[in-house]
C-alpha cells in the first residue's frame, strides 16, 4: 500500500511546544496532536489549552503552518464533552481522545488504557463526546490493543467507531507489553482495520523507512503515526514520505542548539538541561555523538551552561 498521511504522535513530557514547532518546520506532517490534557470532574480554563496547545494562539496551527489537534484524557463523559467543546472553540483541528496511556499515575486514576478494560465506558465517552462537537468537526480516538491481552480489541474498536469517531490511532500493543519492540503487532491493526470503515493510523516502532514499510504492510493502512522514532531521527517523517537522507550530525547540533537558546517562560530551573538530556537519550539510538555529548554534559544544570557548550561544539564542527 501507498503512504497516504503520516501524524506526529503526543508524547508526555516530551513533545511540547517548542518540539512540536521545530519537529514540523523539518518535515511534512499532515497534523499533529498535543500532549494530553487531563479532564477530571469541571470545566478547565482557556489558560489551560492555551498552555499545553500554544497554537491555540496561530489558529491551532504551528508556525509552519501544521494543523494542530488538542488531546483529552478522562474518564467522564459529560466533563469530556464540555471540555471537547471548549478545545473546539479556542480553534483545536479536532479533538483526540486518549485510551493508549500506559503511565501508572494516569491508570491509577482510572484514565488512558484503564479504560481499555472497559469498552463500554469508552464507547458512553466518545458518543457523547461527538454529540456535543457536532459532526463538523474531526474526532479520533488513540488506543492500544488491550490491558493485558487483545482479547477485547475487537469489541474496542467496533464501539469507537459506532460512536461516531472519524478516525482511530492503534498503537500496536497492549498496556501490559509497555514498549517493548518483540511485542509489536501491526498485523493485528490490519484485522481491526478490515472490520471498519473509518481510517485506521498504525503507531509504535517505527523507527526508520524500512519499519515505516513494514508498518504498512502488516496493518494494511497507509495513515502512521510517529513518536519516539522521529526523536531518534528528527527528519524520519520526510525520509519515509520523499526519500531524504537522514540529518547529518551538524544539522541535529543546530536543531539542539536552537532548542536549547529558546527562552520559554514558566519552567523550572533545570527544565532545558533535562529536556536537552532527554532528547540525547533519543538520538544516540542512531547518532553515535549523542552518547559522547550526552556524557559531556551530563553534569550541566543551567541552560547557560547547556548553551554555552552547545555553541563550542558547534564551532568545532
Amino acid at each position: 500500500m501507498s503512504l497516504e498521511r503520516i501524524i506526529l504522535a503526543p508524547m508526555e513530557g516530551v513533545l511540547d511546544y517548542h518540539v512540536r514547532q521545530i519537529l514540523t518546520e523539518i518535515n511534512q506532517f499532515d497534523y499533529c496532536v498535543t500532549e494530553f490534557i487531563r479532564v477530571t470532574h469541571h470545566k478547565l480554563s482557556q489558560r489551560t489549552f492555551y498552555r499545553l496547545c500554544p497554537e491555540l494562539y496561530n489558529q491551532g496551527k504551528t508556525k509552519s503552518g501544521t494543523p494542530v489537534r488538542v488531546q483529552l484524557l478522562g474518564q467522564s463523559p459529560e466533563w469530556m464533552a464540555e471540555n471537547a467543546v471548549r478545545a473546539i472553540e479556542l480553534g483545536s483541528f479536532g479533538v483526540d481522545i486518549n485510551f493508549g496511556c500506559p503511565a501508572k499515575t494516569v491508570v491509577g486514576s482510572q484514565g488512558g488504557a484503564f479504560l481499555l478494560k472497559h469498552p463500554d465506558q469508552i464507547f458512553n465517552i466518545v458518543k457523547q463526546v461527538r454529540r456535543a462537537i457536532t459532526n463538523t468537526n474531526i474526532l479520533s480516538v488513540k488506543i492500544r490493543l488491550g490491558w493485558d491481552d487483545k482479547s477485547l480489541c475487537f469489541e474496542i474498536a467496533d464501539a469507537i467507531q459506532l460512536a461516531g469517531a472519524n478516525e482511530i490511532v492503534i498503537h500496536g500493543r497492549t498496556k501490559q507489553d509497555g514498549y517493548k519492540a518483540d511485542k509489536i503487532d501491526w498485523h493485528t491493526i490490519g484485522l481491526i482495520k478490515h472490520r471498519l470503515s473509518i481510517p485506521v493510523i498504525a503507531n509504535g516502532e517505527i523507527f526508520s523507512v524500512l519499519d515505516a514499510q513494514n508498518c504498512i504492510n502488516q496493518s494494511q493502512t497507509n495513515h502512521i503515526m510517529l513518536g519516539r522514532g522521529i526523536l531518534n531521527i528528527p527528519n524520519l517523517a520526510n525520509m519515509v514520505r520523499f526519500s531524504q537522507p537522514a540529518l547529518n550530525w551538524q544539522a541535529v547540533m543546530q536543531i539542539l542548539m536552537r532548542y536549547a537558546t529558546t527562552p520559554i517562560a514558566n519552567v523550572k530551573p533545570l527544565y532545558h538541561s533535562a529536556r536537552i538530556k532527554q532528547w540525547l537519550i533519543y538520538l544516540k539510538q542512531y547518532y553515535a555523538q549523542a552518547s559522547e555529548l550526552l556524557q559531556d554534559i551530563r553534569m550541566l544544570k543551567s541552560q547557560q551552561e547547556i548553551c554555552n557548550f552547545l555553541k563550542t561544539r558547534t564551532i568545532e564542527l
